[in-house]
């Protein structure tokens, strides 16, 4: 089978952003851990939601730039996905552990298997809010027959 050709602008490689909440409870530990090994499987880029918060402009520039932003939050409270929100970041994929069937508890009470259980719901689009091609938005609506969003310009 014969591989896609990349682009030559690079535009076609999917970038994200990925904000865990991080919280103190085993549910938000677990969204730093899923995070950390989301980074390392090539899905996307942890972040700091702490710095999200405080308004950095770098880094609210950047997460409005990505193709995704995905905000994995530990419980119902949705920390993580309030503060991208109140920065005015889209959020595209967002997962709430609980929701993932994982029962908030002490900051240690998790498994390896509830991060595998996190980090495979991630790969799958579990909690996709928005397409996941973002090509009209990044491009001004203008398409070329790559799909990178690019306009035709490469």
């Amino acid at each position: 089978m014969a591989e896609t050709p990349k682009c030559s602008c690079g535009s076609n490689e999917k970038s994200r952003i990925i904000f865990p909440c991080a919280g103190q409870a085993n549910t938000g530990q677990l969204t730093n851990l899923a995070a950390l090994q989301l980074t390392e499987e090539g899905y996307g880029s942890i972040a700091c939601v702490a710095l999200l918060a405080t308004g950095a402009e770098n880094l609210i520039k950047n997460a409005k730039n990505v193709q995704e932003v995905v905000v994995l939050d530990g419980c119902p409270m949705q920390c993580a996905k309030k503060i991208a929100e109140a920065q005015g970041v889209p959020v595209g994929q967002h997962l709430v552990m609980t929701g993932l069937g994982i029962v908030k508890g002490p900051s240690k009470n998790y498994t390896d298997d509830d991060v595998e259980t996190i980090v495979s719901a991630c790969w799958k689009g579990e909690g996709r809010m928005k397409p996941a091609d973002t090509t009209e938005k990044k491009s001004g609506g203008k398409t070329s027959g790559c799909g990178c969003g690019c306009g035709g310009s490469c």
